[in-house]
């Protein structure tokens, strides 16, 4: 199980039912994909009934928004402590590093967080698209940054960072514990994004 899924990290999820439908949510989601997950799929991995999961949650869809939206701002935070180094290529070898082995690590709320944003309403998907802009402006100043110092060549810089962000993300598809380490899967992945941007 992802450290993300455990009681722990979810613990502002009151009351405990509610959390307990919220973990088996992730783990359906990730395992069947939210189109193919019931609610009795959810409820089921919760101990509890499919009328109980309405009391907490007015759909399916709610549940995968709280997932997302949580996901997300885990996902950003992250990125925002990683900001540190004293060049922009310390910078973003830091970024990257930190922002990988978050996909590896909580691989299952990360599959879901990345892959399942069309089931969204386009009111919460508004609402995610907001976090995700924050994430690649991260990405993206470090590398402007890196290009004024003279240590980046970058000629299309919101292409340039969908590609870094890809590399991380990517992760979350592929990845599982017997695959390795995930902060030494970080270290290679910023070592791959630093020589795609070296002037």
């Amino acid at each position: 199980m992802s450290a993300v899924t455990s009681p722990l990290v979810w613990e502002h999820v009151q009351p405990a039912a509610a959390r307990r439908l919220l973990t088996g949510a992730v783990d359906a989601f990730a395992e069947r994909g939210y189109q193919a997950t019931t609610t009795r799929d959810i409820a089921s991995r919760a101990g509890m009934s499919p009328a109980a999961l309405y009391v907490h949650y007015p759909s399916k869809e709610n549940l995968l928004f709280e997932i997302s939206l949580y996901g997300h701002k885990s996902a950003l935070e992250v990125l925002r402590s990683a900001d540190h180094g004293a060049t922009p290529s310390d910078r973003l070898r830091s970024l990257v590093s930190a922002f990988t082995a978050w996909h590896a690590e909580h691989h299952t709320i990360a599959r879901v967080v990345q892959y399942e944003l069309a089931a969204l309403s386009p009111e919460h998907l508004a609402e995610v698209a907001t976090i995700r802009r924050a994430i690649s402006a991260q990405i993206e100043q470090v590398l402007a940054d890196g290009v004024t110092a003279g240590e980046f060549a970058v000629s299309d810089p919101p292409g340039t960072t969908l590609a870094v962000l890809s590399l991380s993300i990517d992760v979350a598809r592929w990845y599982t514990p017997h695959r390795g380490d995930p902060w030494a899967l970080g270290k290679l992945y910023a070592d791959l994004a630093h020589r795609m941007v070296q002037a």
